[in-house]
């Protein structure tokens, strides 16, 4: 019995690791081509690692502000991502926060219409989307990327599930001593709910900072462009072999932000694959 179960073991650990070098292999190889001369690039034959290390592509990437300002867009990628994000996450508290502690007619009914109707795919909604924006005039501003898709049903759907599993006795307890609903909201569900929202956080400011399809629509100016519309603009200056290097170097700089976003905020997405993980008592 216990043969039989070091051997599962083992098999399972030998698919995990492959699935991770078919993974990270793509990766790897993606971060050194952006370290490769162009001549080595073009060059037949795979090599993992360069020859020689070429910091050139990214010096020439950085130096580059006119037809492609990758820092520009950069800018514009975190302003659009974090105020995107900060909204997201006051909202669907908020509304998270309605559907389980205030009581009225038709909640639930609600509630499960709206999540119904999010099952549609997005790209049904881009036309429509697209008329709302240029009738409010904010094609070309980062207005039309920040707005949109504020309340995701998704996000709404898993802060209602955690908000359910904390004792509906704290908020008896809050009114008895007189705090209103926004009081039992800020002070003491808020506190409760926080690994959830930083999770729904996390998701939001990487789908957004990702987001491709969408800004490729709204956006003509490059200057005001995101880094996603930005690259696809760089496969027509960089592309067709010419500068394949300083093109997957833009790609690189373009998935640090989010990296270095998901090393810090692990911790609390681990958490909260248990809804009610903050919930004690």
């Amino acid at each position: 019995m216990v043969k039989k179960i070091s051997i599962s073991k083992y098999i399972s650990y030998l698919f995990l690791v492959s699935i991770c070098v078919i993974w990270v292999v793509p990766v790897i190889f993606g971060i050194t081509t952006s370290f490769r001369s162009q001549a080595e690039v073009v060059s037949a034959g795979f090599r993992l690692f360069p020859k020689e290390w070429d910091f050139n592509n990214y010096v020439a990437i950085l130096e580059n502000t006119s037809t492609a300002p990758i820092l520009r867009w950069l800018s514009n990628s975190l302003i659009i991502a974090v105020s995107h994000t900060l909204l997201v996450v006051f909202i669907i508290s908020l509304t998270g926060y309605g559907y389980t502690r205030l009581k009225f007619k038709g909640r639930d009914a609600l509630f499960f219409t709206l999540l119904g109707i999010s099952f549609f795919p997005g790209v049904v909604n881009l036309i429509p989307s697209y008329k709302i924006i240029e009738a409010l005039g904010w094609v070309n501003t980062a207005w039309a990327m920040i707005i949109p898709g504020l309340a995701g049903m998704g996000n709404i759907f898993l802060v209602r599930q955690f908000m359910k599993g904390i004792p509906g006795e704290l908020d008896e307890s809050a009114k008895v001593d007189g705090a209103s609903d926004f009081r039992i909201y800020y002070s003491i569900i808020l506190p409760l709910v926080k690994p959830v929202l930083i999770v729904c956080g996390l998701f939001s400011f990487i789908g957004s900072w990702n987001d491709f399809l969408w800004p490729v629509i709204v956006y003509t100016d490059v200057e005001k462009m995101p880094i996603t519309a930005g690259l696809l603009l760089l496969q027509d200056i960089y592309g067709n072999y010419r500068m394949i290097g300083q093109l997957m170097g833009s790609a690189i700089l373009a998935i640090i932000p989010t990296l270095v976003l998901f090393i810090f905020a692990q911790k609390y997405f681990l958490q909260s694959i248990n809804l009610n993980s903050g919930i004690k008592g």
